[in-house]
């Protein structure tokens, strides 16, 4: 199987992504990590990626983040179903003693040209024995990521 991949981004906090006190607005913080989780999500896949937000597991924030600061977002895959991948985000701070201002978990996925799940592609591999995300991965366990999709299909929505 192939190794986990961790992708790792930065962005600079401006005023336009501030909310009145001069801090990230809870909206450009969902951003930053909504981004981060979809392109850790794109490279684990790989070429054949073709996801879809499914649904916002859980986003923490632990501290403001001040206008002019530059935060790093770390994203990898926890979860692989077989059409469904679970993507955690951890925001971290730029000393590296610190505790992350920001986690999150989001799920994919991968869909066909009409917008319907289908299976991923094989290899797709999870970040689960690296010790940063395992507070993420103990979340995730308590977690219920089943989704309804069969449900909506099997009451005759979607052409299925």
């Amino acid at each position: 199987m192939p190794e986990p991949i961790e992708t790792t981004t930065h962005r600079l906090v401006l005023p336009a992504d501030a909310n009145h006190y001069g801090t990230l607005f809870a909206g450009s913080l969902l951003k930053f990590a909504l981004e981060g989780a979809y392109a850790a999500g794109t490279r684990a896949v790989g070429q054949q990626a073709n996801l879809m937000l499914r649904r916002v597991l859980g986003l923490e924030c632990r501290r403001s983040v001040p206008v002019g600061a530059l935060v790093e977002i770390r994203g990898a895959v926890l979860q692989v179903r077989q059409c469904h991948i679970v993507v955690g985000v951890v925001g971290m701070p730029l000393a590296a003693d610190d505790l992350p201002w920001m986690d999150g978990l989001f799920g994919f996925v991968q869909v066909d040209g009409r917008g319907l799940p289908v299976d991923l592609p094989e290899g797709v591999a999870a970040a689960t024995d690296i010790p940063l995300w395992q507070p993420l991965l103990a979340r995730l366990a308590k977690t219920n990521t089943r989704g309804a999709t069969a449900d909506w299909i099997g009451a005759g929505f979607g052409g299925g």
